[in-house]
């Protein structure tokens, strides 16, 4: 738990698993507490599959013949699966955003609470970090990053600032580049848009949205009749992928219809409201505030 606090821990688990007997996917291990709680309701027939893409994650691996962790970023789940043999599951579940461990390692970068080096990244192998997109980006690609992952208004200023100061200097760290933008962050919102400019950097060096859509994609074709599709976002760029594909098949616009008004999507809505925490967990973890969980079913076909 100290790693990471699962969020609608209760919730997410017992709408994921129906069938004792049956195969499931945790896609972000993390802490390992959402799988744990996965395998108390398993029998000794079911299995457990999870990934992360953190190598960190190894440390909190399980020691359970029904267990197999996978390092690899759930965009390539179903190849993954298929190294298993496994072409068809019970249910998945993904517990998106950041991991408490993440935020709270200073060196990753990912906090605006500590001083560490621009880095971000989920995976540690890969080359693209923070320090890259904020000091080699371009400023019209850096603008766009801060307009749409961060929704900053003012993104585009922030951009030429940024690409203005790094010709002096450049910006190595988080508090360099909180400094760099003091001059336009009143201190009253301080918080909101720092959390908003490292929100925007960390979902382009881990191409997360992207993965997001590659992952539910191959969700149809891996769970089975009336499986479960079950998947905790943290921002409304990721929950309006995850309510858009469980209600319509697809990330934007609207479906085919057929002479009757019908259309086909791989899932439907569990539940037609986004399910939240309660206040005693808000409470007790103040991540859970953002949280929204939703749930859609496999349909036939």
């Amino acid at each position: 738990m100290s790693y990471h606090k699962p969020v609608l821990l209760n919730e997410s688990v017992d709408a994921l698993v129906l069938n004792p007997d049956g195969i499931y996917i945790d896609c972000t291990f993390g802490g390992g507490g959402h799988s744990r709680a996965i395998l108390e309701k398993l029998s000794s027939k079911g299995r457990l599959f999870s990934f992360d893409q953190d190598v960190d994650a190894v440390n909190n691996n399980i020691e359970d013949d029904r267990f197999q962790l996978i390092l690899s970023n759930f965009r390539f789940i179903k190849n993954q699966l298929r190294f298993y043999g496994i072409n068809k599951v019970d249910g998945i579940l993904a517990d998106l955003g950041v991991s408490s461990h993440q935020f709270d390692t200073a060196e990753r970068g990912f906090s605006t609470r500590f001083e560490g080096r621009l880095d971000m990244r989920m995976n540690q192998t890969q080359s693209k970090s923070a320090w890259e997109v904020i000091n080699k980006y371009d400023e019209k690609d850096l603008g766009i990053i801060l307009r749409k992952y961060g929704e900053i208004k003012s993104g585009f200023k922030w951009a030429n600032i940024i690409v203005r100061e790094r010709k002096e200097n450049p910006i190595n760290t988080t508090e360099d580049l909180k400094t760099v933008l003091k001059p336009v962050i009143p201190s009253y919102k301080e918080n909101k848009l720092h959390a908003q400019l490292f929100q925007a950097l960390r979902i382009e060096v881990n191409d997360e949205l992207t993965a997001l859509e590659d992952m539910l994609l191959q969700t149809g074709d891996i769970i089975k009749e009336d499986g479960r599709l079950v998947v905790i976002s943290y921002h409304s760029l990721e929950d309006r992928l995850v309510k858009n594909y469980i209600k319509k098949g697809m990330f934007e616009g609207e479906p085919e219809r057929d002479i009757y008004g019908n259309w086909y999507a791989p899932f439907k809505p569990l539940r037609s409201k986004v399910i939240l925490a309660s206040e005693e967990e808000v409470e007790d973890n103040s991540r859970a505030r953002s949280a929204k969980l939703r749930i859609g079913i496999k349909n036939n076909g």
